[in-house]
């Protein structure tokens, strides 16, 4: 995620780091030099093939259909985006609640910190499920030698820790610590972990139709290379500036589309799943009154992860 101060309004036209411009600006290139060739070539094509210029009645029409396009496509992505990050604020109050609810309930026993540790190793786990990252070094800081072991090369850690937390949750009400009432309000609270995995692979497992990208993607390219043909009739030599900024809105949104869509990336636009799981992590710690173990996440630039 981009961590960018507050800027004023004119240094955010000039900002790089973070923007989707370095992606496209090949591209803008390749617009700007087409634009440039239409302008010198304008004045013999008209005298040589008067009846098939273009004009830019027939560009805007097709851009009003495709910015409508654009904006329903990113609509889309950034609910994606936006119900990513519900999903692990979700995952942030569930272990939030556990732990004001077992230092209630059960203080501050071996077993009340073995399930609030897991909760944390679980937050873990499913960062590394979706991201692919090897997350051993925390499973081994929060969970028993035996239970690490066990699930450390499984595909599905979350799953495994899952079942680790309700053995502990059962094991509480069978010693006497919790009453059936408590057991079953700890248990709909780690459901909804069950619930946080499943929403969380939902997302990520099912992507935008990628033939709906191809069609973006076509459709925004030829409109950004065949505008400078039909703008050169009407402003001349001003052609490439304006196409190239007319390009850049285009294929910006493409682009910021794209990288919405994938909310559990390392992209700038993609949520900080690192410092989540710190802030998981110390939001128990503070409960407990213990001390966070690991430093926070620091950032790589103007990029959190």
């Amino acid at each position: 995620m981009i961590i960018h101060s507050r800027h004023h309004w004119f240094e955010l036209l000039f900002v790089w780091r973070g923007s989707v411009l370095p992606r496209i600006l090949p591209r803008l290139c390749l617009v700007f030099l087409i634009s440039l060739l239409s302008a010198f070539a304008n004045n013999w094509w008209i005298s040589q093939h008067a009846q098939s210029s273009l004009n830019i009645y027939i560009f805007t029409l097709m851009g009003v259909s495709l910015a409508i396009f654009l904006s329903f496509r990113n609509s889309v992505s950034y609910e994606r985006f936006w119900e990513a990050r519900k999903q692990w604020g979700a995952l942030l109050n569930v272990a939030r609640t556990l732990a004001g609810k077992l230092l209630a309930i059960a203080g501050t026993r071996p077993e009340s910190r073995q399930l609030l540790h897991g909760v944390c190793a679980f937050a873990y786990a499913l960062k590394g499920q979706l991201r692919e990252d090897n997350v051993v070094v925390h499973l081994q800081r929060l969970l028993p030698k035996e239970e690490w072991q066990a699930i450390a090369d499984s595909p599905d850690q979350p799953a495994l820790i899952l079942s680790y937390l309700h053995r502990l949750n059962a094991g509480l009400r069978h010693s006497g610590s919790i009453d059936q009432w408590q057991w079953q309000s700890i248990d709909s609270n780690l459901d909804t972990l069950s619930d946080v995995a499943g929403g969380c692979e939902r997302i990520r497992g099912t992507p935008i139709p990628f033939t709906y990208r191809i069609l973006l993607n076509r459709t925004v390219t030829i409109y950004c290379l065949l505008l400078p043909f039909g703008l050169t009739t009407s402003i001349g030599w001003l052609t490439p500036m304006i196409a190239v900024f007319i390009a850049y809105t285009y294929m910006a949104l493409d682009v910021l589309g794209e990288e919405l869509e994938e909310p559990f990336g390392k992209e700038g636009n993609d949520l900080p799943l690192t410092a989540l799981c710190h802030n998981i992590e110390a939001t128990v710690c503070g409960i407990l009154r213990q001390p966070m173990p690991v430093p926070p996440p620091q950032p790589h630039g103007i990029y959190l992860y």
